[in-house]
């Protein structure tokens, strides 16, 4: 049966905010109480199940049930689009399964807890940020009451879970009214009933990790570490404002300085959550091959380490790395992974894991407490949701045919267009051009019957609530810009989205540094000369340097804009009943292909 968690702080304490907001201002929601922080020891929930071949343990050793999740976002309400999965009628090809939701996804959990007494229900970050609005609006809250009413026990912190700032993810495990907006929600929020871990996450002034490192679950008196970390490149996906003060370590370095120290107090089954994750080939519980950077990472981890709960990719995989099992289960709650430990009473170590992705079908009962949950939620959140802003003639996507070589795509130059009409005008800051980075358009326009667009589609895809800033640069300022969207050894690629009227060639051929071609910018079809000012608006996460875009920091700031969300709205409602059409993919122009 269930015991508390004993939850450690890894040897490395808490700092400093970052403020969400704007959405809230605009609707009139309850106020409720104050601040009640939680427990250091998270109770322990209900579990999961596996495989049916070690469902039953022998007399010398205990069966234990882990569940795991990652990347959930807020997703209360079943994602758009669903999942990938094989197509069962015709063999190679693949369907479109609507899938998740919390009120199916928690069905699943209690199913696969009834299995086994022993069990505990794990996640690998990201349960926050880029979140639908109805899990925005209210900083989140209702998906931290939706997951702590499954009996979530434990999640490593993801880099999401820092979008707004340390202090304030500190609020959401704890409780509390927010800072700036209050209490929104139906009722008191009091924080997280499952406790997050940030081993690898340090406070530079005190050398402590901001959030208990690992804790140590008991199954029938056998112990089981589970440590929870984040990907060390945080630093590169969120804004540098809100972390300040922070370090993250590497993820393997970090899990075995702890190793010993979970050895020390008797620990021998080791479970690793990891906001980190892979790209496998193969369907959602194979993996006849995987890259990316878990596997480096796992090879490095010590050998007493038996299991990986991973994430961060989006991705479903069930594999076997260096001889370790390593899963993941897609995103927006569409899988719950179910995994199967045996455990030597004796030894107290893993002798066996097994693992299976569980889909949340549509088929699957609704559970009537979270039915009431986001029902509460969404009285509240509704009338904005559904408020139209205007009509759209076809879908708008960040991926095939929406996508260009250049690296422009239909959705994030919509965007860049939104950015340039709000901030134009020469009391707006007069800007000539704007540059959107990839990352903060989360996702396409859903196309409809009847075209409408509404401010919950709008919110859907620029989640982030970033203002738009107008800033002076210099025509080699700019030019230095579009040189840092490539990193060094060509690490990463992170193109920005560019807005009608400006354009200009590249070569991959070129080095690192000099691949945008030599007088090839242009404004309106006129040459920018490198000492030409030019204004620019760009979003807050790309002024203070985010993606590592530096030559921002050192722009010279003019103004500050209206939300990103807001602009775009304000774009469609300038155009009435005009369908809002793709444009053509000709602004950043790849001359080697």
């Amino acid at each position: 049966m269930n015991r508390p968690l004993s939850v450690r702080r890894s040897p490395h304490a808490p700092s400093m905010p970052m403020l969400l907001s704007a959405l809230l201002s605009t609707v009139l929601l309850t106020a409720c109480g104050s601040l009640t922080p939680s427990s250091p020891q998270a109770p322990m929930p209900p579990s999961v199940g596996a495989p049916s071949a070690i469902a039953k343990a022998a007399a010398g050793t205990v069966a234990v049930k882990v569940l795991a999740i990652n990347d959930f976002h807020g997703n209360l309400l079943p994602p758009a689009g669903g999942i990938k999965l094989p197509d069962p009628a015709n063999p190679g090809q693949t369907v479109m399964l609507e899938a998740g939701g919390s009120e199916r996804m928690a069905t699943v959990v209690a199913r696969i807890k009834a299995k086994n007494p022993n069990h505990v229900f794990v996640a690998a970050g990201d349960l926050v940020g880029a979140s639908p609005l109805l899990s925005a609006l209210f900083h989140d809250e209702s998906t931290i009451e939706s997951l702590g009413m499954m009996g979530l026990d434990l999640s490593s912190v993801g880099n999401h879970e820092f979008d707004q700032g340390l202090d304030e993810l500190l609020r959401k495990q704890r409780g509390g009214c927010h800072p700036k907006d209050g209490c929104k929600g139906p009722t008191e929020f009091k924080g997280a009933k499952y406790q997050y871990l940030a081993a690898s996450t340090i406070d530079t002034a005190t050398g402590q990790s901001v959030l208990p490192g690992y804790a140590i679950k008991r199954f029938e008196g056998v112990p089981v570490g589970f440590i929870g970390l984040t990907l060390k490149g945080t630093p590169e996906l969120v804004s540098p404002t809100g972390i300040r003060g922070l370090r993250f370590d590497d993820e393997a370095d970090t899990v075995n300085r702890l190793v010993p120290e979970l050895e020390r107090q008797g620990v021998h089954t080791i479970v690793v959550m990891i906001h980190e994750g892979g790209y496998p080939s193969g369907g959602i519980d194979e993996c006849p091959e995987i890259s990316g950077p878990i596997v480096d990472i796992v090879k490095k981890l010590d050998k007493r380490v038996g299991l990986i709960v991973s994430g961060h990719t989006h991705r479903a995989y069930n594999c076997r790395i260096d001889g370790r099992l390593v899963t993941s289960g897609d995103k927006y709650g569409t899988l719950v992974t179910e995994i199967d430990l045996t455990l030597d009473r004796a030894t107290g170590t893993m002798t066996e894991a097994r693992a299976a992705n569980v889909v949340v079908r549509p088929e699957t009962p609704k559970d009537a407490r979270q039915t009431l949950l986001i029902d509460s939620y969404q009285r509240v959140a509704q009338p904005l949701i559904d408020r139209p802003v205007g009509f759209l003639a076809q879908a708008l996507s960040k991926e095939g045919d929406d996508k260009d070589v250049g690296g422009g795509s239909t959705m994030g130059q919509l965007v860049a267009d939104g950015m340039l009409a709000a901030t134009r005008a020469p009391e707006n800051g007069g800007a000539q051009l704007a540059l959107q980075n990839s990352g903060g358009v989360r996702t396409g326009l859903i196309h409809r019957d009847d075209d409408r667009v509404t401010y919950g589609d709008l919110f859907a895809a620029l989640p982030f609530s970033n203002a738009l800033v107008v800033v002076e640069m210099s025509g080699d300022e700019l030019r230095q810009t579009l040189e840092e969207q490539w990193w060094a050894n060509d690490a990463k690629w992170l193109p920005l989205q560019v807005s009608q009227g400006f354009s200009y060639r590249w070569d991959k051929r070129r080095p690192i540094g000099s691949r945008v071609e030599p007088g090839s910018m242009r404004l309106n079809g006129q040459p920018i000369a490198p000492d030409q000012k030019i204004r620019v608006t760009i979003n807050s996460f790309l002024q203070v340097g985010g993606d590592s875009f530096d030559t921002f920091t050192r722009a010279r700031f003019i103004r500050t804009g209206p939300m990103d969300v807001d602009a775009l709205e304000a774009y469609f409602q300038s155009l009435g009943t005009t369908r809002v059409k793709a444009t053509t993919l000709n602004r950043a122009i790849r001359v080697d292909q």
